[in-house]
Parts: C-alpha cells; sequence; structure tokens
C-alpha cells in the first residue's frame, strides 16, 4: 500500500513504512558486502598460506664450526639433512668431533627456526598469539657453544686405575693355558 501524500509504502502485514525509493533499490555495482569482503580475505590468507607452504618445502640451514671440522645442513624441523667433515676433522678426538657436530647443528636449528618464524609471520599476523608462541619454541643460540666446539674438549670421564681390583678385569673366565 503506497500513500502518495508522504511517498511512502507499507510493507504488506508488517506495518513497516519506507520511502517509495527505497522499494527497489539496487546496490551500486561497486559497493562490497561484508561477506564479500570476509570471502576476499579468505582468500588471501588462503594464498598466503600456500605460498609459505610451498616455501617451507625449500627451507635449509647450513652451518659451520668454527675451526672448519664440520659442516652441515638442516631442514626446518631441524633433521639433519647433510653432513661433512673437514680436514681438521682427522686430528680431533671423537668426544671432541662429537661436541663441535652437536654445537654446530643447533646453530643450524636456530638459523632453520628464524627462517620458519620469517615465512609464517604474514600469514599467522607478525604480532599475533600465534607468533610469539612460534617464536618462544625458537631455542635461543647459547654463545658458548660457538666457543664450545673449537675448545679443547677432553673426555669428561675418571679412567679408572690400571690396579682396580674388580673381578671382570682379570681376563676372560675360560682361558686356554
Amino acid at each position: 500500500m503506497v500513500d502518495r501524500t508522504k511517498n511512502t509504502a507499507v510493507a504488506k502485514g508488517t506495518g513497516t513504512r519506507f520511502a517509495a525509493s527505497q522499494r527497489n533499490r539496487v546496490p551500486h555495482p561497486k559497493a562490497v558486502s561484508p561477506m564479500d569482503a570476509q570471502e576476499s580475505e579468505i582468500a588471501e590468507i588462503g594464498r598466503r598460506a600456500a605460498e609459505a607452504q610451498e616455501r617451507l618445502k625449500h627451507v635449509a640451514a647450513t652451518a659451520s664450526s668454527t675451526d672448519g671440522a664440520v659442516t652441515l645442513t638442516v631442514n626446518t624441523a631441524g633433521a639433519l639433512q647433510k653432513l661433512d667433515f673437514g680436514a681438521s676433522a682427522d686430528e680431533m678426538p671423537r668426544a671432541a668431533l662429537a661436541a663441535a657436530v652437536l654445537a654446530t647443528a643447533r646453530r643450524a636449528q636456530v638459523r632453520a627456526a628464524e627462517q620458519l618464524s620469517d615465512i609464517m609471520a604474514p600469514v599467522i599476523g607478525e604480532h599475533s598469539e600465534a607468533m610469539k608462541f612460534l617464536e618462544e619454541q625458537i631455542p635461543k643460540p647459547d654463545e658458548s657453544e660457538e666457543e664450545a666446539d673449537s675448545a679443547d674438549t677432553r673426555p669428561r670421564f675418571r679412567a679408572r686405575p690400571a690396579t682396580d681390583d674388580d673381578y671382570f678385569d682379570n681376563g676372560p673366565l675360560l682361558r686356554r693355558d
């Protein structure tokens, strides 16, 4: 029902009045509905996530010990991908070489985790709670580790004296004389 004197209409059965000019209103072609805005935002997040996923496939971090005895590469998860020993590794005691491998691996893992953080920041938000959580999971490099791989590392156990009277040090039980 249309009231021509006031140029308003009443919706059937509702009693609600609205301007006659609003009856057949067509949205502006460039107007964006809230639903369209959310859909485009979701599509953008999906695009960034797919890009991050592709970049994560190729993340690797390489580190070397200060003396060049150890060079290794780890992936995003910190798993060892490649391990090389330099010439100086031949002269190192096993315990020192093992310590150099572990210290070098930790440095490479920190670098890989930092790359992961850089890749994920655009996806989850640089200052979001998720990003803060991710950064908390990245181990902090220990400055003493950098010195440990080049330092003289001696075994940390005491050798038993040769005069120990332990039963099992007296040779085999079944002897052939």
